[in-house]
């Protein structure tokens, strides 16, 4: 799902997203059912990936978490990534790119659409989550360490 499926999906849920000038530092913000993006990241890949982090805000955290201090805070940083890893390289995007014979993490990272940082933290989301592996549709089994799937036989 790239920036332009993103936009849709933000326009029908009633989320307003902008591209405004911020400081670099800053990629994305998320407050009363606006999102804003800074204009200034090099790619429609990591925009996408920063609009799925502020759309997973929108999905799942509640009042003004800016002070990243508070353990709340945190968590629910947590749970807006974890939903924006999800969206963006979900465990059938894996094997769909395995089918696709897509090689390596770069390949992988370019097939999503998704920058190869968010990738690896996405995958390191799933490690937490399911371990060393995970079985997918009860025919493919998705190892986390190192990345690669199998598929078994019937």
């Amino acid at each position: 799902m790239g920036y332009e499926s993103l936009l849709r999906a933000a326009e029908r849920e009633g989320v307003d997203v902008y591209e405004r000038t911020m400081r670099p530092a800053i990629k994305g913000l998320y407050g009363d059912n606006v999102i804003w993006i800074n204009r200034f990241l090099p790619t429609t890949a990591e925009k996408g990936c920063v609009l799925a982090e502020e759309l997973g805000h929108y999905h799942t955290t509640s009042g003004d978490i800016l002070d990243q201090q508070q353990l709340e805070n945190r968590r629910q940083e947590k749970r807006a990534r974890n939903w924006a890893y999800e969206k963006l390289v979900p465990l059938s995007g894996i094997v769909r790119a395995y089918q696709a014979g897509v090689k390596g993490r770069f390949e992988l990272a370019e097939h999503l659409d998704v920058i190869e940082d968010f990738l690896e933290q996405a995958i390191k989301h799933y490690r937490e989550k399911h371990g060393r592996l995970a079985v997918f549709e009860g025919k493919y089994i998705i190892y986390f360490d190192p990345l690669g799937v199998a598929e078994m036989f019937e």
